[in-house]
């Protein structure tokens, strides 16, 4: 049985995607820093029949993410697929004008670095096989720079760049890259609830045929 691993996963998005690859036959392993969050998500799943277990890591602490993914392989092998989204409200935004490196280093840490550091822990397992998928989500700023979010678009923009390096460098090898910007208030517009959005993460990894998907409410 294939695995999926949501590094960020929460009951809104991360609930979504892990239910809907799970339906598909995936088995999915949960990372995310919230023990009984965690503890949460896998008993909706295996209700629902799907095979599932956590792991705690915090994204910005690089050695917690490392020993995730050591549980990760020990309780499920090989990751197949990897969903990379996560969330932190406690970080600060910053117009352009506030930006410093004060406000814009946690937010790197988070997203890039976070990122860099999951991906280190599939990729040579996916290069042996010659198979795999890296999913990564970021917020609308990532594309379209939005002034409220100044720090956060550098951070997620970064990211967004590096997934379309790593499509170029990848896809010879047999390993999607591929990214998908939310242009919404998850769960709080009309159309933009996590079963409507998550789809997009199943088409991107089923049909192979597109680097990125803009989400937009409408």
């Amino acid at each position: 049985m294939p695995t999926l691993a949501i590094v960020g996963a929460g009951p809104g998005m991360g609930l979504a995607i892990a239910r809907t690859f799970g339906r598909n036959g995936f088995q999915v392993a949960l990372v995310a820093r919230n023990q009984d969050k965690l503890t949460n998500l896998v008993a909706q799943l295996e209700e629902e029949g799907i095979t599932a277990a956590g792991f705690t890591a915090d994204v910005s602490d690089r050695s917690s993410i490392v020993a995730a993914f050591d549980a990760v392989k020990t309780h499920f092998g090989p990751v197949d697929v990897l969903e990379f989204s996560p969330a932190n409200s406690a970080l600060p935004f910053a117009t352009p004008t506030e930006v410093s490196i004060a406000n814009l280093q946690p937010q790197i840490d988070f997203y890039i670095y976070g990122a860099i550091t999951a991906v280190e822990q599939v990729l040579p397992d996916m290069l042996t096989r010659g198979s795999g998928t890296l999913l990564f989500t970021t917020g609308g700023s990532s594309i379209n720079p939005s002034p409220m979010f100044a720090n956060i678009g550098i951070a997620s923009a970064g990211l967004r760049n590096w997934v379309y390096s790593l499509h170029a460098a990848l896809a010879e090898h047999g390993i999607q890259a591929a990214h998908i910007a939310i242009s919404a208030w998850i769960g709080k517009q009309p159309g933009a609830e996590p079963e409507s959005i998550a789809p997009l993460y199943w088409e991107l990894y089923s049909q192979r045929d597109q680097i990125e998907r803009h989400f937009l409410a409408s």
